[in-house]
């Protein structure tokens, strides 16, 4: 996914019936991974790709998601629905990942990228490559139910 996780994270929200908070943090749920690219850039200057790092990690999230979750129960139950919302939101960022750019889902013991979709790099740039690609489809998709989501909800 290129552009369709914030509105993925909406869709989330709407299918949650999701409060005022608890959407918006379904909405950072579904980008929070991608903030990683911040470091990608500045820092390790695109040595590898940015799906290694433990925030496109899935089993990071399992093990951080219900530590979090267990703490939150017994800490702060009314944050559950918010941090619920968060972690739904990064479980969605992941398998939207997985249709078209690749996920560790095996790490610790495999650190291969299981992607459903390959888009092969037939453009001079590989987010024109993306673009081009019917797979981009989905993310036009994605958006489009976003839209009409946001738009139904304006006229009732």
């Amino acid at each position: 996914m290129i552009t369709a996780h914030l509105p993925s994270g909406y869709v989330l929200g709407r299918a949650l019936k999701a409060q005022q908070w608890v959407m918006a943090a379904a909405m950072f749920g579904a980008v929070f991974p991608d903030f990683d690219m911040i470091r990608f850039h500045l820092v390790d200057n695109k040595a590898f790709h940015h799906h290694y790092y433990w925030v496109h990690i899935p089993a990071f999230w399992l093990i951080t998601g219900a530590t979090l979750l267990i703490a939150a129960r017994l800490i702060m139950p009314r944050a559950l629905p918010v941090l619920g919302g968060f972690l739904a939101g990064i479980a969605l960022h992941l398998v939207l990942d997985t249709f078209a750019g690749g996920i560790a889902w095996g790490w610790p013991t495999s650190r291969h990228l299981a992607t459903l979709v390959t888009v092969p790099a037939t453009q001079s740039h590989w987010v024109l490559s993306f673009l081009l690609h019917w797979s981009f489809l989905t993310e036009l998709a994605i958006w489009a139910a976003a839209i009409a989501l946001y738009f139904k909800r304006k006229t009732t």
